[in-house]
C-alpha cells in the first residue's frame, strides 16, 4: 500500500512531467515556425552541409539551426556568388545536387547596382505581381535576380509551397516547383529586419534559406498577412505593389492534401490547390 508521502511524491513527479511536455512542445512549434521558410528552400543543401561548411561558416560549427541568424544584416560591399560544394571537398558531384541545379552561370562578381529602387514583375496564371525591390539596401538579391530573370530562369515555374497558420506565405523561385531546386550558386543574406515587429509584415517579399549562413538562391516568399513571430533570418527585397490580392485569393483556396494526411484536419500548408504557374519573370532597370 502506498503511504501519503509516495503519493505525494507520485502527483509532484506527474506534474513536473506535464509542465515537461508543454515546454517541449512549445519548444517544438517555436522550431516549426521558425524553419517553416527555410524547410522547403533548402534541404538538399542541408544534406549536403558538411560538404560546404568550411567555406559557408568560418566558426566551424556545421550544426547551425534554422532560425538561427545566418549572416549580419549589414549591406555587403560586393557580392560573392559561392559555388553550392566547396570544389574541393568531393572528386565527383553529387547526382541529387545536380538534379536539383537549373544552372545558368552566375551574375557578374562587379558592377551591381547600388541604388535606387527596380520592378520585378511576374505574369502569372492567377494575374500580374508587380514588387518594389529595394536594390539599394538589398544589392546583391536583386542582381541575382536580374540575372536570373535575363536567363529566364523562373519562366514556366510553379509557386510550389504555400502555408496556412503561423507563416502566412506563398514560396515561389524554384524552376523545378518541388522546394529543393535552385541556380548553381548561393550567396550572403543581406537587408534583415532586425528589430522589425513584425519582421515580415504583409507584402513583403523575401528570400528563402536553410538556415544556414549564406544560403540564399533563387526562392522566395511573399506574405499575405503579418507573420506574428519569424526570426529576422531571411533577405527581405521589397513589397508588393500589385496584386497582393491574388496571392490571398490563392490562400483562401488553401493547399492539396497530402495522400497519408488525415482527412479529418485540413492541411495548413503544401501545394496551392490554386496553381499559381509563374509565365515570366523581369526586372526593369534601376531607377534612382
Amino acid at each position: 500500500m502506498s503511504t501519503n508521502r509516495d503519493r505525494q511524491r507520485a502527483a509532484a513527479r506527474a506534474r513536473l512531467e506535464r509542465e515537461m511536455g508543454v515546454r517541449a512542445e512549445q519548444s517544438r512549434l517555436r522550431r516549426r515556425r521558425n524553419t517553416t521558410i527555410a524547410a522547403g528552400a533548402g534541404a538538399l543543401i542541408v544534406l549536403l552541409a558538411a560538404a560546404w561548411v568550411v567555406v559557408a561558416v568560418t566558426s566551424g560549427d556545421d550544426k547551425t539551426e534554422a532560425g538561427a541568424s545566418p549572416s549580419s544584416s549589414a549591406t555587403p560591399t560586393s557580392c560573392e556568388w559561392l559555388p553550392l560544394v566547396d570544389p574541393s571537398a568531393s572528386a565527383s558531384v553529387d547526382p541529387e545536387l545536380a538534379k536539383n541545379t537549373k544552372d545558368v552561370g552566375k551574375p557578374p562578381t562587379t558592377g551591381e547596382a547600388r541604388t535606387g529602387t527596380q520592378t520585378m514583375t511576374l505574369d502569372t496564371s492567377v494575374g500580374t505581381i508587380k514588387i518594389e525591390v529595394d536594390t539599394a539596401h538589398a544589392p546583391c538579391a536583386a542582381e541575382s535576380f536580374t540575372y536570373l530573370a535575363s536567363k529566364k530562369f523562373f519562366d514556366d515555374s510553379v509557386c510550389h509551397r504555400l502555408v496556412l497558420q503561423s507563416v502566412y506565405v506563398l514560396q515561389c523561385g524554384d524552376p523545378f516547383g518541388t522546394g529543393y531546386g535552385g541556380p548553381s550558386y548561393r550567396y550572403a543574406e543581406e537587408n534583415l529586419p532586425t528589430g522589425k515587429r513584425p519582421a515580415y509584415g504583409e507584402g513583403v517579399v523575401a528570400m528563402a534559406n536553410n538556415g544556414n549562413p549564406a544560403s540564399t538562391g533563387s526562392q522566395f516568399f511573399i506574405v499575405y498577412k503579418d507573420i506574428a513571430q519569424l526570426d529576422p533570418n531571411y533577405t527581405v527585397i521589397g513589397r508588393v505593389t500589385e496584386g497582393l490580392d491574388l496571392v490571398k485569393k490563392v490562400a483562401d483556396a488553401g493547399v492539396v492534401a497530402e495522400p497519408s494526411a488525415d482527412p479529418s484536419t485540413p492541411p495548413s500548408e503544401g501545394k496551392p490547390k490554386t496553381e499559381v504557374r509563374i509565365k515570366s519573370l523581369t526586372m526593369s532597370a534601376p531607377t534612382p
